[in-house]
């Protein structure tokens, strides 16, 4: 009779944690595991993790500091005595199953993870590495665990952590193509890496569509496709009809393209990753006396060249853009006095430097510049 009335409690415990999520009227969580949910997006990757937070004081207040890791969660896998389940892992929280949910395909460990919602266990160790566990059978926690729904298991080692109360999952070393996952609790943090190899796939295919849409009325979004293709040295000969489009003609009898500075530039941009660059110099040649012209446009793209290690050119756009702004006497200054310093003209470039820091803007950046432009000017001089 005792071993009857157990099992109809835990049933029915079972039952009401089930049922929080499915009754129709406001319940509190079993055991007051309030459900939390995170997410990153990992460029156009959005990565959440939705789990029920135990922390470290039980409900009836007991604290069960150093009774977490090995007692509370326990090692391996093991019957827990209710499910088809005789051999599970810990669930990697409280109540329902913690799942991880990727809005497009990932690499974790090595082995490529496709877009959905998984169930997340943790097997912990307690000698060498524990594991992380996606399963393809969401569940309920692990009462119904089977290792044939396994589709990646990760080691992790656990790491020392700051005191955590309450069973928190995060995110950090975020990384343009990966960032790192982990769970924290108590004094342990249990951490695996999501990595996104195809992110700059990723977001062309996302502008090829957006194009097709509104965004392709506007000559500029053209552009700015062109240009990321251009950056990343991808995708080139479909970014170099996309910068036509925008310097002629994004959306045939709608709108008219605009043969402006940035337009040319990004087509400039597209050819020099082509190794077209005589074609991308005769395109410049057009931008600098387009629409958009102007002393910054033409001081970025300076900048732009020094970077490219084209020297020359840069000092020769740059004393163009000082005669053709006379009046300017700060941006082009600066452009002039790092282009004579990269070209080993040591004196004119402390003389064009002079002249720009006189003539810093008077802004809220203005001390900022100043402090940049000093030091450059000292390095100069240390020479």
């Amino acid at each position: 009779m005792k071993f009857l009335f157990i099992g109809l409690l835990t049933v029915l415990i079972a039952v009401i944690g089930k049922a929080q999520d499915f009754s129709e009227i406001a319940m509190p969580y079993n055991g007051d595991n309030e459900k939390a949910e995170v997410s990153q997006w990992v460029g156009p990757v959005k990565i959440t993790i939705a789990y029920h937070s135990p922390d470290v004081h039980a409900p009836n207040g007991a604290d069960r500091k150093g009774h977490i890791w090995g007692e509370l969660v326990h090692y391996g896998f093991i019957d827990q005595g209710f499910g088809p389940s005789k051999s599970g892992p810990w669930r990697a929280g409280a109540n329902e199953s913690t799942t991880i949910t990727f809005s497009h395909d990932v690499t974790i460990d090595g082995r490529q993870v496709k877009a959905g919602t998984y169930a997340m266990f943790l097997d912990l160790e307690k000698v060498g590495s524990s594991y992380w566990i996606l399963s393809s059978n969401i569940g309920w926690g692990s009462f119904q665990y089977d290792p044939k729904y396994d589709i990646n298991r990760i080691p992790t080692n656990a790491e020392d952590a700051a005191y955590t109360e309450w069973l928190t999952y995060g995110f950090d070393d975020r990384q343009t193509k990966s960032v790192n996952a982990y769970l924290q609790w108590e004094l342990k943090r249990f951490p695996f890496k999501i990595e996104v190899p195809n992110v700059v796939q990723l977001y062309i295919g996302k502008m090829r569509t957006d194009l097709l849409g509104w965004a392709g009325f506007d000559p500029q979004n053209w552009s700015m496709a062109a240009t990321y293709c251009a950056s990343n040295k991808v995708n080139l000969d479909e970014a170099l009809v996309w910068a036509d489009r925008a310097i002629s003609e994004p959306f045939r009898g709608a709108t008219s393209g605009k043969a402006d500075f940035t337009n040319y530039q990004a087509k400039a941009a597209v050819l020099n990753a082509m190794g077209r660059n005589a074609a991308a110099d005769s395109i410049m040649e057009k931008a600098m006396h387009a629409e958009g012209a102007d002393v910054f446009s033409v001081f970025l793209y300076c900048r732009t060249l020094l970077a490219q290690g084209k020297k020359d050119k840069a000092l020769e756009i740059s004393l163009y853009n000082q005669k053709k702004h006379p009046d300017e006497k700060c941006w082009t200054y600066v452009s002039l006095a790092r282009s004579y310093a990269a070209t080993g003209d040591k004196t004119n470039a402390v003389h064009n430097w002079e002249i720009a820091i006189a003539n810093i803007p008077d802004d809220n950046l203005k001390k900022q510049r100043l402090s940049t432009f000093q030091a450059e000017v000292n390095k100069l001089k240390a020479q």
